[in-house]
């Protein structure tokens, strides 16, 4: 199978970076309700629907959700692209549906996704509501779990740039787990089924984007869904968005994230799973903070008439600004920043740092600054 052709052909063209709401989806929904498939199953705390979609006859029942976190978008893209293939008609979509069941939340939190946080408009974290159960939104993931009962969760998330694949240098682009069911992070035979899908997810990965997958942190918390969900005898994974160089859009992310969905149910599919494949997931590089957008090396400062050579990063911060997302450069570090990146680098050989404000680099300040007074940096990056 040619992933990228199949990427092209079913990529959905109506949505398309960062900032995905409601508004965007409801019309995809409404075409895709040919025969009752779209159901409202309950409402956000500012009373918006909660969607699901369902397709398929087969037996074995795949559960996925995604925005929980409402400034996480990337995997709702793809899961739409992922949509599309269903119903492409296709030999292969045929067989997908007459193997599995799919039940779709494209948009768990609304609320959250309408604001761009991570958050519900209570500001609790769903994703530590899973026990509780104190918000509608996750009452909701909570009975349809218990009423689809499926064979496997797939838990979609977006990560933050600041994390790499290890110390290697290199982003984590997407990032997996099987969740951990006990507090010991033993594997049992369900655990052991996301880790082989995950594996195989890799496999494929790693011919496209090599060094470039991560594994998240697997220690328990029975507070989060995934872990829960592991804990109640259900295979979960967790996907995590992350970043590939250049895509603050998460464009090309995206479609690692539909390969990686592709890839599990043709797996899953042919049973083309092999027993034990624990050492090959855990040789996957452990997600690591390593990261910040920008790295501005070997910078001259004059301290009260002393000149020092130092380095400083700065970082974006993600601001809703008239209904689309604006990436703002603000300066979160200065020292020497040893065993730590940026996707940006530049390296000052020198240069002098002056600014409009004190001609020192300061905390939370945005990243507008000159290097020997004749390079201009603008929102963190060189003017020519």
């Amino acid at each position: 199978m040619n992933l990228e052709e199949l990427f092209i052909e079913s990529k959905e063209q109506s949505i398309h970076g960062r900032y995905l709401t409601l508004e965007h989806i409801e019309p995809l929904l409404e075409k895709l309700n040919t025969n009752n498939q779209v159901k409202i199953i309950g409402k956000s705390v500012l009373d918006k629907p909660i969607y699901s979609y369902e397709i398929g006859t087969g037996e074995t029942r795949i559960y996925l959700w995604s925005q929980m976190h409402g400034n996480e978008s990337t995997t709702t893209k793809a899961v739409f692209d992922f949509i599309n293939v269903l119903n492409n008609g296709s030999d292969f979509a045929q067989k997908l549906l007459n193997k599995f069941t799919f039940y779709f939340i494209p948009i768990l939190n609304p609320d959250g996704a309408a604001l761009y946080t991570r958050e519900n408009a209570n500001k609790i974290d769903l994703n530590r509501d899973s026990q509780n159960l104190t918000q509608p939104e996750s009452k909701i993931l909570r009975e349809i779990f218990e009423a689809f009962k499926p064979h496997y969760c797939y838990n979609l998330h977006d990560q933050r740039t600041i994390f790499g694949a290890g110390s290697s240098g290199y982003p984590a682009t997407v990032s997996f787990l099987a969740p951990s069911y006990n507090e010991e992070r033993e594997i049992n035979d369900n655990r052991l089924k996301a880790i082989n899908i995950i594996a195989g997810m890799n496999d494929v990965l790693q011919k496209y984007i090599p060094g470039q997958v991560g594994r998240f942190d697997d220690s328990f918390n029975i507070n989060c869904i995934g872990d829960t969900f592991q804990y109640l005898g259900v295979p979960t994974i967790l996907f995590e968005a992350g970043h590939y160089p250049n895509d603050y859009e998460r464009e090309i992310t995206r479609k690692f994230i539909f390969f990686s969905l592709i890839t599990s149910f043709e797996l899953l599919c042919e049973n083309d799973l092999v027993d034990n494949r624990i050492y090959d997931y855990l040789n996957i590089s452990q997600n690591k903070v390593v990261f910040y957008d920008f790295m501005y090396k070997n910078i001259k400062i004059n301290y009260d008439g002393i000149e020092i050579i130092t380095n400083f990063v700065a970082q974006y911060k993600e601001e809703l600004i008239e209904n689309k997302i604006q990436f703002n450069a603000y300066i979160v570090e200065i020292g020497e920043l040893e065993n730590y990146f940026g996707h940006f680098e530049y390296d000052a050989e020198g240069a002098s740092y002056t600014d409009d404000f004190g001609n020192i680099p300061k905390l939370n300040q945005k990243a507008d600054f000159y290097l020997n007074k004749n390079v201009k940096f603008v929102n963190g990056l060189a003017k020519s």
